[in-house]
């Protein structure tokens, strides 16, 4: 079969090949991994070279060691704080979404509680959680809170910003179509708002580990917090670093999650030439 050509088309016209793209993104993704692997390598080159001592610093060889004999031990801690991050993000997330949307639509709510929610955000967490253990006790309650705190702030500046950056003159155009409040809300402000609450929802997505952690320091008895600080206090490095591993990839996990959403879900907001 004969095939036609697009008079002044050229090849530079034509869409990139499915073999140019996946070269792009198989060295997007490269760049990391070498990244690591130069790190990981230096890493050990410095503690073997300069022969640190393990208990100061061990080596990735040692890391590596105390990852593959802990294993079940690990694994076993990480479901506790990887439930209290979860629950945490969703807690706090949904509440600063609600709370945003009532500042948007009825501004006397934003004076009166955003000074508040900008005070409860500059007090220290590691301060917070010891008050959170007195009311709450011991269990899940007060980690899940402090989680959903610290992931709390950032959705809610975004989210007020997102709700509040569509055009001035496509809402006009919306109430001269005769479209009520929520149909405003839902066709215009929501699409607006998307970009701005997937940016805060990354931040949360690490933050919200990190808050758990540091709410199982004081008074648990499980999860990768209570690892780390027995792990501290009996001068088992090796352990307090592969603690903090699994921990990292935790949150990458959780950044990944987020980050695969939005792929899904803004697919109108084009991702920038590399």
């Amino acid at each position: 079969m004969a095939t036609t050509t697009t008079p002044g088309a050229t090849a530079a016209d034509a869409p990139p090949t499915t073999p140019r793209r996946s070269g792009r993104s198989l060295r997007k993704a490269a760049r990391p991994i070498l990244a690591a692997v130069v790190f990981i390598g230096l890493w050990q080159a410095i503690c073997s070279g300069l022969k640190v001592p393990t208990y100061i610093v061990p080596s990735p060889l040692e890391v590596g060691r105390s990852l593959s004999e802990n294993r079940s031990m690990l694994v076993s801690n990480t479901w506790p704080t990887a439930m209290e991050s979860l629950l945490g993000f969703l807690a706090g997330n949904g509440v600063a979404i609600l709370l945003a949307v009532l500042f948007v639509h009825w501004k006397p709510a934003e004076d009166a509680l955003m000074p508040v929610a900008v005070f409860i955000r500059t007090i220290p967490i590691v301060a917070v959680a010891p008050v959170l253990v007195i009311l709450l006790g011991t269990g899940y309650a007060p980690k899940i809170v402090i989680a959903a705190l610290i992931s709390f702030f950032p959705t809610l500046v975004n989210m007020v910003r997102g709700l509040s950056s569509v055009d001035k003159q496509a809402i006009e155009l919306f109430r001269v179509l005769s479209a009520s409040q929520a149909e405003i809300f839902w066709r215009l402000r929501v699409f607006a708002s998307l970009p701005y609450l997937f940016s805060a929802l990354k931040i949360s997505a690490t933050s919200c580990v990190i808050g758990a952690i540091v709410a199982e320091w004081i008074g648990a008895q499980k999860g990768l917090g209570f690892v780390i600080i027995q792990a501290t206090y009996n001068f088992t490095t090796p352990l307090l670093y592969a603690a903090m591993i699994v921990a990292s990839l935790m949150a990458v996990v959780f950044f990944g999650a987020i980050g695969l959403i939005e792929r899904l879900v803004v697919t109108w907001n084009p991702e920038p030439a590399p």
